[in-house]
């Protein structure tokens, strides 16, 4: 350890079940760390897009993913340890409930699982509407279901006065349970904006997470938080050396209020081998960035904007244009669907987009696919030969319709073995549904790296 550093804290946010108020109070918390200085390191337990966004937005800095499907536990450890070395406190929001993961009786997929993983201590969130002795048995039973994971406090959510959480308080006191940190009051005003799908805009009101903090502030004891969450700061891990690229290459990304669904650590690889991301807009720019090697249209919400996506003409035809150029061109999810021929919007109207991959997709009302993806690439594409194994993640509402044809990019399996065919490639072209994550396989990285540079 160093002993010249300052103190570290570390915890993982978890709550007892989906709508808790984890999400709630890692923003207020985060925020209100960011107010003292304290440069909180956020991370978020599985393949979360949206939530990393939030907190980026409330801590000032990236947040990352941690999930050891995607990154492998190593990977996890080396990502939290590099990510938290010039930080006071790390802050992990975790998902779902704490125990809930890939399937019962194992930790796999869980936040359980990162919080041993990581062997940081465990902040439980209870939303106690109707609550008040019944505290007790629930943490209780939370606290020693599993010897790896160590709850030392709670937060209540949704309490409808300081009497409320004063019962709460001496119900754990009272059962020698781990102590209420503090209590968030029930007011509609801090709850989360309204979902589109069970998604969420990236971009919160900032005088928003400013109430938010302040409620954070007078509610709950953050310096006790912060002293009985103290650990041992992870060893800094070394950069792994990379070998300098014969010259540094132009990635344009897609950045705008369509497509924003990225993993942060993709693009820090890719950094490495000496590529600079260039964000542009498809929404408003009318042309590309100059001296671009090639095109990434992330995850997003093409369906929201697909009447003003489908009337930007000259940026359509800048696209087709760098495509035909022989550039690599990669969409996913959402920047999957505008690669496509058309997207059927909410309304039932047919809006056509780049028409560079085969097929077209139709909006559904009801959730079309959700889970990991273990992937084989089906022939030669962006991330290397035929047979190239990656994992991802998927979800959306959309479905495909008239198409793809032609050569499938990947062939994908999901955690029940279900094998189907993933997207679709065409030279210099290809796209998927699927959100790649590099830490899966680098190799395809460096593959894309070499496709950028030729």
């Amino acid at each position: 350890m160093n002993l010249k550093r300052k103190p570290f804290s570390a915890f993982l946010i978890a709550g007892t079940n989906s709508g808790s108020g984890k999400t709630t109070l890692s923003l207020g918390i985060l925020r209100a760390f960011s107010r003292r200085g304290l440069v909180p390191a956020p991370f978020k337990c599985g393949p979360d897009y949206i939530d990393p966004l939030f907190h980026r937005q409330a801590a000032g800095r990236i947040s990352v993913n941690c999930d050891p499907f995607l990154m492998g536990p190593d990977g996890v450890r080396r990502s939290f340890s590099r990510h938290v070395s010039d930080s006071c406190v790390a802050v992990v929001e975790g998902v779902m409930g704490l125990f809930d993961g890939n399937s019962p009786g194992t930790l796999a997929g869980s936040s359980a699982e990162i919080a041993a993983l990581l062997d940081i201590p465990v902040v439980l969130v209870v939303n106690a509407r109707g609550m008040a002795g019944s505290i007790a048995p629930l943490v209780r039973g939370f606290s020693q279901w599993e010897p790896r994971v160590r709850i030392v406090g709670v937060i209540a959510d949704n309490i409808g006065s300081a009497h409320h959480a004063e019962l709460l308080r001496s119900a754990l006191a009272s059962a020698g349970l781990p102590p209420l940190f503090g209590a968030l009051a029930r007011d509609e005003r801090l709850r989360l904006p309204e979902r589109h799908l069970g998604l969420a805009p990236a971009q919160l009101d900032e005088s928003w997470l400013d109430m938010l903090a302040e409620a954070v502030e007078t509610s709950i004891d953050l310096d006790r938080l912060l002293a009985l969450t103290r650990v041992v700061p992870p060893s800094a891990e070394p950069v792994p050396a990379v070998v300098p690229p014969p010259s540094v290459v132009r990635l344009g990304v897609a950045r705008d209020e369509a497509f924003q669904f990225y993993y942060a650590e993709n693009f820090e690889l890719l950094r490495q081998f000496g590529v600079e991301t260039v964000p542009f807009s498809p929404l408003r720019d009318a042309a590309l960035p100059e001296n671009l090697a090639g095109l990434w249209f992330g995850g997003g919400f093409p369906e929201l904007y697909v009447e003003t996506l489908s009337r930007n003409h000259s940026m359509l035809e800048a696209i087709r244009a760098f495509a035909a150029s022989g550039r690599p061109v990669y969409g996913e999810c959402g920047g999957y669907l505008y690669l496509l021929e058309a997207l059927t919007d909410f309304d039932g109207v047919r809006r056509p987009l780049l028409g560079l991959l085969p097929g077209e997709a139709v909006m559904g009302q009801k959730l079309a696919s959700l889970g990991y993806r273990e992937l084989t690439s089906c022939s030669e594409s962006l991330f290397g030969p035929a047979g190239t194994k990656l994992r991802g993640h998927e979800f959306h509402y959309s479905f495909l319709k008239n198409g793809p044809s032609g050569g499938n990019l990947f062939a994908s399996r999901d955690l029940r073995g279900v094998e189907r065919p993933a997207g679709s490639v065409c030279g210099n072209l290809c796209g998927s549904y699927i959100h790649l994550h590099f830490a899966s396989n680098p190799a395809a990285a460096e593959a894309l790296v070499r496709r950028l540079q030729a």
